[in-house]
């Protein structure tokens, strides 16, 4: 016989909710957006390194080092400085906001529901689930030219096909991703062990190519490209606020990765091992490789998969790329496909499950690659780049969700004292539907932002979106909290 009443028990600090028909019947509850049993919490640190290292080598990463000395004006080693203290300082929100997730075995889009309302959680999940299908789209295009060139290699009609070639190994690599997360968390977890390694072989194999053709100090010694006598200060802190930028959608729906880790030791030191040592090395073996291209190849090339195509073998190529699209399946599936998935299906659990919200995040990733994929079909005939989408849209995109991140670390750890009412989440009677505190303290930081873009005032405001939005989005919410003196929503239950 079902039981009515919901009931949540704890082992060695990790909670579980037994539910009964108060949660079971409700429409915000649905299989796949329920706690994690313990029995199913089983990534230990490996696990989790090894995530990281699968989600940081892919191609966009390896670009790091050039968009920061490109379009924001540092030097090379500047660059990579900027991109190793980001990632020490987008750890600190990453492992804050993954204590929930692993203490309640709750994805992301749930937690929110305790900042921003059982119905209002949407919003904020639904602008977090349009940057995820963004990259999607992105990783997706250079998974695409990966298939196209190992093809190429295969088989020589293919090279004759051209873009018409690209865009078929676009909506083959596109439907293969969709396959991985379908069959669920457990096959993320092997996909990235497996492919760990692997990516690492080929960090060491492209560097090992390269090195003979770049002095290390010459490189080094490359003047940045910001006026004579410019302060580096500011063009450094832009450039730090982007690169915190690319982790900033992680930050947020890190619990979607962190209800399956076995106890908050493991994701703390997971996450550690993984994520700032990797980010630094491959975005510097990119910089390597791009001073290298002119030697290697003829011209200077950005991306490696364009790189390794000029290579002469096919029997490399094929091997080169095999392993490329591989890493590129491993980022995108972790990084850019999950998130969206969970974040659909809490629109309304009981209609959209698990599948039906895989392929949603397919299809809007593929709608935003539209204009690139007809560029490719000579279709239509545009001077938007991929790069320019990437290095300036997602980027300055993703520094607006700094004050989600900032919410959701002072509504867990100082509102709510890390105690939620777990069966709560998933019912419509001990949370309220939009928690009108969360809208403000979201609100202010965004419009303030976008405001700064047209006053030389005060344009440090969103040269430092980030931190300036995280900061500000805590304490507004904080504050609210303590005037407004809203329940912490706890059970005695737990």
């Amino acid at each position: 016989m079902q039981q009515i009443r919901s009931q949540v028990t704890e082992r060695d600090g990790l909670f579980e909710l037994e539910a009964g028909s108060d949660v079971l019947d409700s429409p915000r509850y649905n299989h796949d957006m329920a706690p994690t049993k313990v029995r199913e919490r089983t990534w230990n640190k490996w696990h989790i390194t090894a995530l990281w290292v699968g989600m940081s080598i892919c191609v966009p990463t390896y670009t790091l080092g050039g968009v920061l000395t490109a379009y924001f004006g540092l030097s090379v080693g500047e660059a990579l400085l900027a991109i190793l203290f980001a990632n020490l300082i987008v750890l600190i929100p990453l492992t804050l906001n993954a204590f929930p997730g692993t203490k309640y075995g709750i994805p992301f889009p749930v937690l929110l529901r305790s900042s921003f309302g059982i119905l209002g959680s949407n919003v904020p999940c639904l602008i977090r689930a349009l940057v995820a299908c963004g990259w999607f789209g992105i990783q997706t295009m250079f998974g695409g030219l990966a298939i196209h060139l190992f093809l190429g290699s295969v088989f020589e009609g293919w090279k004759s096909l051209g873009g018409t070639g690209e865009v078929l190994g676009f909506m083959a690599f596109w439907a293969l991703n969709l396959w991985v997360v379908i069959r669920g968390a457990e096959s993320i977890k092997w996909l990235e062990t497996l492919s760990a390694p692997l990516l690492v072989a080929v960090g060491v194999g492209l560097l090992v190519w390269a090195m003979p053709n770049v002095s290390m100090t010459e490189l080094l010694a490359i003047p940045a490209k910001r006026p004579e006598g410019a302060s580096v200060v500011s063009y450094f802190a832009a450039g730090l606020t982007a690169m915190v930028g690319f982790w900033a959608t992680l930050s947020l729906n890190i619990p979607d990765f962190s209800r399956y880790a076995e106890s908050q030791k493991a994701q703390i030191v997971g996450q550690i091992m993984g994520l700032p040592l990797t980010m630094f090395l491959f975005a510097a073996l990119g910089v390597v490789m791009t001073a290298a291209s002119v030697k290697l190849v003829g011209v200077t090339v950005s991306d490696p998969v364009t790189l390794i195509g000029h290579i002469q073998s096919p029997v490399w190529v094929a091997l080169a790329m095999a392993l490329i699209i591989i890493a590129t399946l491993s980022t995108n599936t972790a990084a850019n496909i999950v998130s969206p998935t969970n974040d659909f299906q809490n629109i309304a659990p009981k209609v959209i499950n698990r599948t039906k919200a895989v392929m949603l995040t397919g299809f809007v990733g593929l709608l935003l690659m539209g204009h690139e994929l007809l560029k490719k079909l000579g279709l239509i005939v545009s001077d938007v780049s991929l790069e320019t989408v990437y290095s300036n849209w997602l980027l300055g995109y993703s520094s607006l969700l700094g004050p989600i991140a900032g919410i959701m670390v002072v509504d867990y750890f100082l509102i709510k004292k890390q105690q939620l009412d777990l069966a709560g989440l998933y019912r419509d009677d001990v949370y309220p539907a939009w928690n009108w505190n969360g809208f403000i303290a979201f609100g202010v930081p965004v419009v303030l932002t976008l405001l700064s873009l047209g006053s030389d005032a005060f344009s440090w405001f969103y040269s430092y979106g980030w931190f300036t939005g995280s900061a500000l989005g805590g304490l507004i919410y904080y504050g609210l909290c303590a005037l407004r003196a809203q329940p912490s929503a706890v059970k005695s239950a737990v």
